[in-house]
């Protein structure tokens, strides 16, 4: 993808500008066949990126759930995810892949392992 940038021993990829990303609510991105990513926009400089998918067995998709504070509910399962850490919360239990996110003036970056 044009544009990436490596920083320690990630790739990141841009997604979009904030403008792209309304507040409080999720959008799913593709980034170059490698992971479809949930972007959560919670402020006009706070961005989180996860996994699309809960870990259950149906893999919700996160971009579609329901954002409240700093946690994202599952839209099929409405367990409780944290946006930071993408733990989730009790009584359910189980984790979805954070991705590290930077911005370069208004462009949301997002980091990938090669």
């Amino acid at each position: 993808m044009e544009n990436m940038t490596v920083k320690a021993n990630r790739i990141y990829y841009p997604v979009g500008n904030l403008a792209d990303f309304p507040l409080h609510l999720g959008k799913a991105v593709n980034i170059e066949g490698q992971a479809e990513i949930a972007i959560f926009r919670l402020s006009e400089r706070t961005v989180y990126a996860l996994e699309n998918r809960t870990g259950h067995k149906k893999g919700g998709p996160l971009a579609e759930g329901l954002v409240s504070g700093e946690y994202v509910y599952c839209p099929l399962r409405d367990c409780k995810i944290s946006l930071r850490t993408g733990e989730v919360q009790l009584p359910d239990t189980g984790n979805v892949r954070t991705f590290p996110v930077c911005l370069e003036g208004d462009t949301i970056l997002v980091g990938i392992e090669p």
